[in-house]
Formats: structure tokens, C-alpha cells, sequence
């Protein structure tokens, strides 16, 4: 018989395309019938596997980030940094519009940054608006039951252009092909909900600590500083700052986070922990979450709105047909 890995139609081996679904079994936040709590289910046998897991996906994370210089080539300006953040702006109106998983506006934008750190666009303002179609496109592909045409995902009065189907089909192939592939990213949600039980292991507050942790995570993707930390800091740091807000909650150090799995950096989480403070501190976090998720930015969340984190919206009225793409494209 031939091997398993010889039937996946991209450059990923068998294990890689389901790390997602082997990692996040492991610890599993349910609700209890008999009350409002949540009961995060991790048995002591569980516990040590799934940290075996997650430091596997740790030694693993560049392979799914841009190329280590491309912070440094935004700060420079080799790439504009305002078309990134207009485009990172455009991922998450549309998220919300549709109310897309958090995780896919994160893989949007992550499958952006990695291809403008392999190749340069024209400096025209349909190539970027391109591209942040395509990777949505292809973000919600991978992770929504429900996908717009994409038409459709182009939601009117969000943008210039208006890009025919088969253009983007054929932007598709080119990110696809710049990727090798790889679209099954190691992102900090891969890691939010095992961090959240190791911060709540009764569960009493993990679907709050996690609706929280997701907002922030969201809207630090608006900041470049935050492309010289990798997802599992990330995640670290996110849930520290929820836990932070959370006053029945003891506070945790980075340097007792850093023992939550091996791989993990007490250096690396203080310096994103630090970031996050600034943007909690300066009320980006509230206005951007608010924008783009729909749903109180309060940690005393109602279940109507930690709802939203976890499944879609009802889908919204279509959207209208503009201007078609410009010429050439």
C-alpha cells in the first residue's frame, strides 16, 4: 500500500494537515448542564500529552511565519506598512460582517504577510487589494462551513475594487504555489484554549479568558511590532492580559506562564505581554474588537456574545455589485 501522505494534494506530509485537530482534542472547554460554569476537561494523562503536542508545534512555528526580515522591511518602509494595515483593516470589517471565526481573519492575514515577504507587489492599490481577497478567500476555505461567492466577499463600500472571480482564482494559485501549500498555520488559537485551562483549570471563567484573549489577539494583528513575536507567545500573552482582568482569577507572572509547555519563552512572552498591556492600556483593544467581532469588549461576557467567538453569524443580506476590476488585472 502506498503511504498515506502520498494522496495530499500539497507539499504537507500527513501529520502536519491534521496537527490542528490532534492538538485541540486534547483539552476541551464544555459547558455544564447543572450550571452557567464551564468545565475544562483535562485529565492529568491528557494534560502531559497534549504539552508534548503543543511543544512539537512550537519547534514548528517559522515554518508558518513570514521570513525573519520582513518586520524589519516594513519598519523601513521596503514595504508600505499603511497598505498592510489598510488591508488588515479591510480582513476584519469583512470578518465581522459575515462573522467569520476569529481564526480565519488570523490566517488571512498571516497567509498575506508571508507572501509580501517572499515577493513585492506593484505599488498600486488594487495589487494589495488583491491579495487581501484571495487570502481571505482562502482563509475562509479552509476554516468556514459557509462561504460567500466571491463576489460577495467583496462587501460593497469596503474597498476600491471589485475583482471578477476568475481573477481571484487565479490570485489563489499564485499565494497557494508562494506558500507551498502550506495553509494549515500554527496560529495563536492553536494554543489559546490549553492556555486558558492552564490559567482556570476548574473552567469557572475559560470561555471569558479565551472571548478576551481572541479580542486583543485580533487586535494586536493590526500592529507590526507584533510580527517579531511567534503565535505561541502570542497566545502566552494574550491569555496573561485576560487573566489580568479577571479579578477572581490569581495573576500569572510570564516567568510561571513559561512552564505551561516546553518551547516557550519567558523573555519572548514579557516583551509581547508588554505590547499588549500598551494596547489594552490605550483602548485600542475596545474599539477594534468591538468593529470587527460585534460583542462587548467587557470579560463579563453574556453567552449570546462568547457565542460569536465560536460558530458564525446567520449570513447577511448579499452584498452589491460595483465597479469591476481595473484594467489589465
Amino acid at each position: 500500500m502506498p503511504d498515506d501522505a502520498a494522496y495530499l494534494l500539497c507539499a504537507e506530509d500527513a501529520a502536519a494537515a491534521f496537527f490542528g485537530g490532534a492538538a485541540g482534542s486534547t483539552c476541551t472547554t464544555v459547558a455544564d448542564d447543572d450550571d452557567d460554569d464551564d468545565g475544562c476537561c483535562c485529565s492529568a494523562g491528557e494534560d502531559e500529552s497534549a504539552a508534548a503536542s503543543f511543544a512539537e508545534l512550537i519547534g514548528g512555528e517559522a515554518d508558518y511565519s513570514p521570513r525573519p526580515d520582513y518586520p524589519e522591511r516594513l519598519r523601513s518602509r521596503s514595504i508600505d506598512p499603511a497598505a498592510r494595515a489598510e488591508s488588515v483593516a479591510w480582513i476584519l470589517k469583512v470578518q465581522g460582517y459575515y462573522g467569520f471565526l476569529p481564526l480565519t481573519a488570523y490566517l488571512a492575514v498571516n497567509y498575506m504577510d508571508r507572501f509580501l515577504s517572499l515577493h513585492r507587489l506593484p505599488e498600486d492599490g488594487w495589487a494589495m487589494q488583491l491579495l487581501a481577497v484571495t487570502c481571505l478567500s482562502l482563509a475562509a476555505k479552509m476554516e468556514e462551513t459557509l462561504v460567500p461567492s466571491l463576489l460577495d466577499l467583496q462587501v460593497e463600500g469596503t474597498s476600491r475594487y471589485v475583482f471578477e472571480p476568475g481573477t481571484i482564482l487565479r490570485m489563489e494559485l499564485l499565494v497557494l504555489t508562494a506558500l507551498n501549500w502550506r495553509l494549515r498555520s500554527v496560529t495563536p488559537f492553536t494554543f489559546i484554549d490549553f492556555f486558558a485551562c492552564k490559567v482556570d483549570p476548574g473552567g469557572r471563567h475559560t470561555r471569558c479568558l479565551i472571548a478576551r484573549a481572541t479580542q486583543v489577539i485580533l487586535a494586536a494583528m493590526h500592529d507590526i511590532e507584533f510580527l517579531d513575536h511567534c503565535p505561541s507567545s502570542m497566545a502566552a500573552a494574550a491569555v496573561l492580559c485576560a487573566t489580568g482582568e479577571t479579578p477572581s482569577l490569581v495573576t500569572v507572572s510570564p516567568g510561571a506562564a513559561v512552564r505551561w509547555c516546553i518551547g516557550l519563552a519567558e523573555e519572548a512572552i514579557s516583551s509581547c505581554y508588554r505590547l499588549m498591556q500598551q494596547l489594552v492600556i490605550g483602548g485600542n483593544v475596545q474599539t477594534r474588537a468591538a468593529g470587527t467581532t460585534g460583542s462587548a469588549v467587557s470579560l463579563c461576557c453574556s453567552d449570546e456574545a462568547l457565542s460569536s467567538h465560536s460558530s458564525s453569524s446567520s449570513s447577511p443580506p448579499p452584498a452589491k455589485r460595483r465597479k469591476r476590476s481595473p484594467p489589465g488585472v
